[in-house]
């Protein structure tokens, strides 16, 4: 099994369930609170963790209760964080979570230690990446660290997967050393400039390709997901399922398509297991706990067969 390194961010969440968001200056009731691990960088390290790959963490935390349990958290869930960087005097980061009753989320992010994660840090533990057969961002750490990592990976023959999320404009040189793009819509428009109602789906997919990555998955909620390289092309649907909460569903897909394609799924197997983990990922509330484990994704798919991909 290929070994997967994951870089970003680590979060504690703080979740509130409402029944619609508030209005400018609104008080309102909650219906639900919980406190639960996030962060785009945790939740892809646990979700391609937990969907059977062969992974390592990187991320940057404060020496602080947030910090020093999320670091008990990963260790539990066999999640190897060795090459993570504490640091005092600075908080670890934080999102506040709003979810209606329809699913949806607004997230307020504080980076706090995430910031911190530097350049200069992933020098000193560049060997992580040199064995690494992938090496999996997002952009909830600073710029210039997302593409120091990327120049490495790419000067060792690694292949990188960079979910740009958030979303942000990112260069041409960036784009260029750039496996595989997972991008949603609005990320799609952000990179490209253009808007995803005119140019259409595929043709907005050509653009990113054309941009500089070597394949492009575009997520697209409720109704799946396109992939497109030199090779290949597929129009993956989603399964249906009742969303209670979107929270970490995109992260939960990248996690699972990379410990798909670590185990030597084909892109078809890889693109259906990181759909069905998604979908579990929406029927459950909170960040990390309603990441899937292999053996449900494995079951979901068992009983949820009829998915055609064209």
């Amino acid at each position: 099994m290929e070994k997967i390194v994951v870089i970003g961010s680590s979060n504690t969440d703080l979740i509130t369930k409402v029944k619609k968001f508030p209005a400018p200056g609104e008080t309102i009731e909650g219906v639900a609170f919980m406190q639960a691990m996030g962060g785009k960088g945790a939740n892809q390290a646990l979700a391609a963790q937990r969907a059977g790959g062969n992974v390592s963490f990187i991320t940057c935390l404060g020496n602080d209760a947030n910090g020093q349990n999320a670091l008990k958290y990963y260790r539990d869930e066999k999640l190897n964080v060795s090459a993570s960087l504490i640091i005092d005097n600075v908080p670890s980061g934080t999102a506040m979570i709003w979810v209606d009753e329809k699913g949806e989320n607004c997230i307020v992010i504080t980076p706090g230690a995430n910031k911190e994660l530097s350049s200069e840090y992933i020098l000193k533990v560049e060997t992580e990446i040199a064995t690494a057969d992938m090496v999996v961002l997002q952009m909830e750490i600073p710029y210039n660290t997302v593409k120091t990592v990327c120049e490495l990976a790419h000067r060792q023959h690694k292949k990188v997967m960079l979910n740009v999320a958030p979303a942000r404009r990112i260069d041409a040189g960036l784009m260029n050393l750039i496996d595989i793009l997972v991008v949603n819509e609005t990320e799609a428009e952000i990179i490209s400039g253009e808007k995803i109602n005119d140019t259409g789906e595929e043709a907005m997919v050509d653009k990113l390709l054309a941009l500089g990555a070597k394949t492009v998955v575009l997520t697209l909620g409720k109704k799946g997901c396109f992939l497109k390289n030199e090779q290949e092309f597929y129009l993956v649907p989603a399964f249906h399922v009742k969303a209670l909460d979107t929270t970490a569903a995109g992260d939960t897909f990248c996690g699972a398509l990379a410990a798909g394609l670590s185990r030597g799924y084909s892109w078809k197997e890889a693109l259906k297991f990181a759909t069905a983990a998604a979908a579990i990922c929406v029927t459950r509330m909170g960040a990390q706990p309603s990441i899937p484990t292999e053996r449900e994704i494995h079951e979901f798919l068992s009983t949820n067969n009829d998915l055609r991909i064209k």
